[in-house]
């Protein structure tokens, strides 16, 4: 299928569980909106949620990682944008401005936003349209594949830290080394934090060390709580996972006053004693993403730090097979669909090792 210059590539679904290559009409943006070319959009398991989801309006285009360059500007747009500049957009896809999160300047938590890839179409596409309030600034020391994961799993694990109340010298657990966990190992290191890997088997554990865990915890072989506590006690556990019942299990390693950050969504309540919360002071808390400013830090600090997504990258209309990797749990650790035919060929970019 080729591409004229009044039209482009797009994998949409068309129904539940379902995804089609097809050819559609450049878009003109509107009032607050700008038109990207995409350069590349990251596969997140959110992603597959929305493809299954029979309640989703189709044809919807998924897609939450993308990061493109601005091809034409609408009308309002902000005049910080520029045609030819490159940007990303995340998981939400825009404030509002005028809701009360917005006065209160909780942008992340916006009630009038759109969420990119659900209920406006994403950047599996050679292009999109973005409310330029939802638009970050990529750094030039970050390429367009390594960028795009840091918009969904890296800005999550790095308000998650920020937020967790750890400081440098603690304990801090990541339970579950997936596509977020691999970047909270790396973070976590890089901001001074003693770092625990907890995960199941051990084929992820020389990994997990190699992103920067300090020990690998393998809850086939021992208690996840029972080791902290032999350390000390977490003061933060991250939990990136959405098995509620592993959670409830791990809880119990963190110390007085330690802090659990939910970023997976499981259906499952959590199962925790009101006595545990209440006599050890201790909390548990949600993190949502991050606005666009925030946003920026997460991608400038993983430039300083050299902490980089590990990413497979595979061509647009591979993007059946990149979610088949993902759910296989064969993607190590993030895969990313790029526009350029050219690197049809799976490709697997590592970070740098961690040795200090």
């Amino acid at each position: 299928m080729k591409t004229s210059a009044a039209t482009y590539r797009a994998i949409q679904s068309p129904a539940p569980g379902q995804l089609e290559l097809v050819q559609r009409s450049a878009p003109q943006p509107g009032p607050g909106e700008v038109l990207l070319r995409v350069e590349a959009c990251g596969v997140c398991g959110a992603d597959a949620s929305d493809i299954d989801n029979p309640a989703l309006q189709r044809p919807r285009v998924p897609g939450h990682e993308v990061v493109g360059r601005i091809a034409a500007l609408g009308p309002g747009a902000d005049v910080n944008w520029t045609i030819g500049q490159r940007v990303g957009v995340g998981r939400l896809g825009g404030h509002c401005n005028a809701c009360p999160s917005c006065r209160k300047g909780l942008f992340n938590l916006c009630s009038n936003q759109p969420v990119m890839g659900a209920t406006r179409d994403g950047g599996y596409a050679e292009m999109m349209l973005a409310l330029a309030t939802g638009l970050v600034s990529i750094p030039e020391e970050l390429d367009s594949a390594h960028a795009a994961p840091i918009l969904c799993a890296g800005i999550a694990t790095f308000n998650a830290l920020r937020k967790c109340g750890a400081q440098a010298g603690d304990l801090v657990a990541v339970l579950g080394i997936g596509g977020l966990g691999h970047m909270a190992l790396q973070y976590a290191r890089r901001m001074g934090l003693k770092v625990a890997a907890i995960g199941r088997g051990r084929d992820i554990a020389a990994d997990a060390l190699r992103l920067g865990a300090h020990v690998y915890i393998d809850t086939h072989e021992e208690d996840a709580a029972q080791r902290l506590h032999a350390m000390g006690g977490a003061q933060a556990l991250i939990a990136t996972v959405t098995d509620t019942q592993a959670i409830s299990e791990a809880m119990r390693g963190l110390a007085p006053q330690g802090r659990t950050m939910l970023l997976g969504v499981g259906r499952a309540p959590l199962e925790v004693a009101p006595g545990f919360l209440v006599g050890g002071e201790r909390v548990i808390a949600g993190s949502m993403t991050g606005t666009p400013w925030e946003t920026e830090k997460a991608l400038n600090f993983s430039v300083l730090a050299e902490a980089l997504p590990m990413v497979e990258t595979l061509a647009l209309e591979r993007a059946p097979d990149a979610l088949l990797r993902l759910k296989s749990g064969d993607a190590k650790f993030r895969v990313v669909l790029t526009m350029e035919a050219a690197r049809e060929v799976p490709q697997t970019q590592h970070p740098s090792t961690h040795t200090n």
